[in-house]
């Protein structure tokens, strides 16, 4: 893993930089089109405004004044977190940076009390999803869509914490 890299809180200057991260990550990697990135700044947006700081949680990966990554852990019901906005920028990928960050919100979320976590993804994340699976997670169903412009694979998976 890269040297010296810190896990800090998420803030509102974070977040052009994270819907361009979004943005540009899939529409290069998997053709996504226009319709990706405001969802996102739509999922951050709400964070901004609603999130509760006692059990909700962003962290962003730093390594001095470089972003490298992002992980969410947004309240689903008493029980239930949702993982959200995963991601890691081109250079920190491969570097054990997504496992970090990976059990760091998991952690959060076991130590906030909840006893599952649930994700939104794409088949076509191999990575992140073989992560998932090595950390515990299940893939509970699969489907076809037609989303961002592409056909995909959506799946949901779950972990009991």
């Amino acid at each position: 893993m890269p040297d010296h890299v810190i896990l800090r809180a998420y803030g509102p200057d974070d977040f052009e930089w994270l819907v361009d991260l979004h943005r540009h990550h899939y529409a290069q990697a998997e053709g996504f089109d226009h319709t990706f990135a405001p969802l996102v700044a739509a999922i951050l947006k709400a964070f901004e405004a609603e999130h509760d700081p006692t059990c909700e949680r962003g962290w962003i990966a730093t390594q001095g004044e470089t972003r490298l990554g992002s992980i969410f852990c947004v309240r689903l019901d008493e029980q239930t977190a949702k993982l959200r906005l995963f991601i890691l920028s081109p250079e920190a990928r491969g570097l054990g940076l997504g496992r970090r960050l990976l059990d760091s919100c998991m952690g959060f979320a076991r130590a906030t009390g909840y006893a599952r976590m649930q994700l939104w993804t794409h088949e076509s994340h191999r990575a992140a999803c073989a992560l998932y699976q090595k950390a515990g997670w299940t893939c509970v169903s699969s489907k076809p869509v037609h989303s961002f412009g592409v056909d995909l694979i959506e799946q949901s998976w779950e972990v009991t914490l």
